[in-house]
């Protein structure tokens, strides 16, 4: 019978790993996890103490920070499956899942179905030839070498990009490979996951090539498992069901999708709702379940064409998503960055996302070019983004993979603070109080349309003392308003006093605060 170890790469929620781990292990089948480095080093010992005396889970022998779009995904994936490999022997397939999936059908099911159907599940179609990427990068994730993180480090990797372009340093792809696209969640059977670990050892070239592709997670198991397999021993599809929504985002899914789940012909799903806690109950109860009886209907993307394309409420046209959405979700972080210097917290914003992993972005609801991914025409327009304000932090949220995510504010979006502040989920906000110069003044009295180039001096001598005093009385409405999780930085104060004020806003440690508080130049004009 199929014994099954499940490779787990996750970065949050150990409770919910903990409990996702016990049932997977409870009928006999293993888990090796691989716990983020970046994430918080308590929660790593919550799933060591609770899971270490489970002889069927096994962590990762190395840990390493992971990002998305990276090789490090795809390292710390194959450091998942080495220790696999070596500690259950008798797993004989290998199946890739997040913390995001359930599994939608029985233990027993599973088991059968792997055992009827001795052959590789991955997706693996021709990277030139098929229209797997929509849109964006395509030949470049290949023939450039990419050694920086584009959500992260966005400057550095297009520098990087455009300089190869420019002197066309292009390279070539290893002679013998196919390149091969598609989902990284596959399932591999035993033979297939030691013929792959066997490659990474002999083809430095082959490992050297990914090393500095981009969003090798999508390449890189399917090219090698295409290369090493007959293709009769290969179905080029995932087991697991996830769909995306017409504005490229992934479908999740909620309580009231329990047989919509059940009749698809796939094993898990992704993603669950982390709201979704009757789901996840009636989906754990199942695993361990015997004697079910599962009517394969398959009809998920016809359904969820209709479903959307009608409403549930049997309107001709349902809202689109961003119009129906309430919440960001009950254990998400959003920390506010309010200054009204924008070039003070951009500098600011730069640092905190070179110093840690949490996703910046600057004033979005501000500034109409602020760079954003392309989430289906919501983030088109500020009018479209102001109006939709939670909705589109949720769907920046879900693109970044993250519960915890920073965004710069004008000080005059106290609409948007409240609204923020009233969703449940966890809100906090750094405000930046700054000394304002003349000359700061008399550009910012261009910036807002009060004066032009040619405005006398005297006109300008009669309206600055307003403005100071309306950028003084916004502070104010701040104030006043009573947020919780208010913190302040002060300019004129020591760097003690703003580390700990950064520390107190991005809940990080000491180094990493006193680090950004550094930052070279922050507040001068």
């Amino acid at each position: 019978m199929a014994r099954i170890a499940y490779i787990l790469l996750c970065h949050k929620d150990p409770e919910a790993i903990v409990k996702q781990a016990e049932r997977l292990t409870a009928t006999g089948d293993y888990i090796s996890i691989h716990f983020d480095a970046r994430a918080n080093p308590e929660h790593f010992r919550m799933l060591q103490a609770a899971l270490g005396a489970n002889e069927n889970v096994a962590f990762a022998e190395k840990r390493i920070k992971c990002g998305w779009g990276e090789w490090s995904l795809v390292e710390a994936t194959l450091y998942a499956v080495e220790t696999a490999v070596k500690r259950f022997p008798r797993a004989s397939h290998f199946y890739m899942v997040s913390g995001d999936c359930m599994v939608i059908k029985s233990s027993e099911y599973i088991h059968k179905f792997l055992d009827d159907n001795d052959v590789d599940f991955i997706e693996s179609f021709d990277f030139f030839e098929s229209e797997w990427i929509k849109t964006g990068m395509k030949a470049e994730r290949l023939i450039y070498r990419h050694w920086f993180n584009e959500r992260t480090q966005k400057r550095r990797f297009y520098a990087a990009f455009n300089l190869q372009k420019k002197l066309g340093l292009t390279r070539e792809i290893p002679a013998d490979l196919q390149v091969m696209i598609g989902s990284q969640w596959w399932c591999l059977r035993r033979q297939t996951v030691e013929a792959v670990l066997h490659m990474t050892k002999q083809r430095r070239d082959v490992m050297r090539f990914f090393r500095t592709t981009w969003i090798p997670d999508e390449t890189f198991f399917q090219t090698l498992v295409r290369h090493l397999v007959p293709t009769n021993e290969i179905r080029t599809r995932t087991l697991t069901f996830l769909m995306f929504t017409d504005y490229g985002m992934p479908l999740t899914f909620y309580n009231d999708h329990y047989d919509l789940l059940l009749s698809q012909d796939y094993l898990f799903a992704r993603k669950i709702s982390p709201d979704a806690l009757e789901l996840k109950d009636r989906l754990g109860q199942l695993y361990a379940e015997k004697g079910v009886d599962f009517q394969i209907s398959a009809e998920g993307p016809s359904l969820f064409k209709f479903l959307t394309g009608r409403g549930r409420q049997g309107k001709r046209f349902a809202s689109r998503f961003w119009e129906t959405e309430s919440t960001l979700g009950r254990d998400r972080e959003l920390m506010l960055l309010v200054c009204k210097k924008w070039h003070v917290a951009k500098r600011l914003l730069d640092k905190i996302g070179n110093v840690t992993d949490i996703p910046t972005i600057a004033y979005l609801f501000n500034e109409e070019g602020t760079p954003l991914p392309d989430l289906g025409g919501i983030q088109s327009t500020l009018g479209k983004r102001t109006r939709h304000r939670r909705a589109l932090m949720r769907m920046l949220f879900d693109y970044y993979d993250t519960n915890r995510l920073v965004v710069c504010l004008d000080p005059s979006a106290l609409d948007l603070m409240q609204d923020f502040f009233d969703d449940r989920s966890v809100t906090r906000m750094l405000e930046i109080q700054c000394d304002f110069s003349e000359q700061y003044l008399n550009g910012h009295a261009i910036r807002i349309g009060l004066a032009g180039d040619q405005t006398p001096a005297d006109t300008l001598a009669r309206i600055l003392p307003t403005i100071r005093r309306d950028i003084f009385n916004e502070s104010d409405r701040i104030r006043d308003a009573g947020f919780e999780n208010m913190i302040r930085m002060v300019e004129n104060t020591s760097e003690d006093e703003h580390t700990e004020a950064i520390m107190s806003f991005l809940h990080v440690p000491e180094d990493q605060a006193r680090e950004i508080a550094r930052t070279s130049y922050l507040f001068s004009d």
